[in-house]
């Protein structure tokens, strides 16, 4: 019992692993390595080893942020190149006003604090150039304001040197926004947004926290997002597109007339039909496709019928077809079906065509398994 006790003592003495694969680690550190290499060599070559060696420890921190934590509101460029300005600023004024003492760097470090926070440029290795500009040697001193010089080329250089790298690595940088999907070009929320968590409950949340969280909104949706999405595929238990797809499937040819389409999208209640030539899967057509040639062709008549020349689907169908396999996971359809605006994924395996998925069939294979969920734990469930 107490080598247990010990165990588990030490254990939250430990700190929690990194959520970073091993294969990112020497990413960062090539990177970094890389960063500071050039910001050091070539704010040598223009100010002097001396002062470029006197101002990599900022900078080193800075490399470690860029390289390592990307993806944090305080590794992003405005940050970095705002707090080297800002710092540097303050620190310069608070030496020629009150000297090189100990209290004069805590006192700048103070002040650039408030200074980056206020113009949203919050970077911890901000601070250090601060209390560099104030303890500076006799040779930063006697640059006097062109101290700032060397020390705005490092930020810009790392920078630079930070969105090449980590895009040529496949890594985005820097963060931005990520675009809002709007296929129906309306005001309401996506329909995977409507229920749920949304942006303004983070807002309030992280408002509530009252804490500096290392993380911005928009990632923190992802993240959030992703866990539902893993949830989903676990209370799913493995459903797969095989399940739910009808597999009498109704389907056109290249050949096959606008006429043709209609008869057979109203006499099977249909709204999109897959296109097969030689068995194989070459388009789909839906009704809205077939809406602008038939409206073009203006009022339907007997003589129209015979005199005019007929509309192939080879001639309105779309080439590029969405499809996914049967063992394709039912929670990864969900978003083809509700947020792309798709109606209809024909299954392929292999080049054959063995059955489509609609919304209604989607709907139907997640009632059934929300019956049967409930009924495995003895809950009543609301009539649907």
């Amino acid at each position: 019992m107490s080598a247990s006790r010990s165990e588990s003592r030490l254990q939250r003495l430990l700190p929690a692993p990194l959520n970073i694969p091993p294969r990112e680690w020497l990413r960062a550190a090539i990177g970094a390595l890389l960063g500071l290499f050039l910001a050091g060599w070539l704010t040598s070559m223009a100010f002097g080893t001396g002062i470029a060696l006197h101002l990599l420890g900022p900078l080193a921190a800075s490399a470690v942020l860029v390289f390592a934590v990307h993806s944090g509101p305080l590794a992003q460029p405005w940050p970095v190149l705002g707090s080297y300005a800002v710092a540097g600023v303050v620190g310069l004024a608070m030496r020629q006003s009150f000297g090189a003492e100990l209290w004069v760097a805590a006192a700048a470090l103070g002040i650039s604090i408030l200074v980056m926070c206020l113009l949203r440029c919050l970077h911890p290795p901000g601070g250090g150039v601060a209390v560099s500009a104030v303890l500076a040697d006799s040779g930063l001193s006697a640059m006097g304001d062109r101290l700032l010089e060397p020390v705005l080329l490092n930020a810009l250089i790392l920078v630079a040197v930070a969105v090449l790298y980590n895009r040529l690595t496949g890594v985005c940088y820097p963060k931005g926004a990520a675009p809002r999907k709007d296929l129906h070009h309306t005001h309401d929320p996506l329909p995977s947004e409507r229920v749920g968590i949304r942006g303004e409950d983070l807002d309030q949340a992280l408002g509530e926290l009252g804490e500096f969280v290392d993380v911005t909104r928009d990632e923190l949706e992802r993240i959030i997002l992703a866990t539902e999405q893993h949830a989903l595929q676990r209370s799913l238990g493995g459903i797969t597109a095989a399940s739910v797809m009808s597999r009498d499937v109704q389907f056109a040819s290249p050949e096959t007339t606008l006429e043709q389409a209609w008869r057979m999208l109203a006499s099977h209640h249909l709204k999109t039909l897959p296109v097969l030539q030689h068995g194989k899967l070459v388009g789909i057509v839906s009704l809205s496709d077939l809406v602008g040639p038939a409206m073009l062709r203006g009022r339907f008549s007997w003589r129209g019928l015979f005199s005019r020349k007929a509309i192939r689907m080879a001639q309105v169908m779309s080439r590029r077809v969405i499809s996914v396999s049967s063992q394709h996971p039912l929670e990864r359809l969900l978003p083809l079906l509700c947020e792309q605006g798709l109606h209809c994924l024909p299954v392929v395996d292999g080049d054959q065509l063995v059955g489509v998925i609609t919304q209604t069939d989607l709907i139907a294979g997640l009632k059934r398994q929300l019956l049967s969920r409930t009924e495995g734990s003895g809950q009543r469930v609301p009539a649907l």
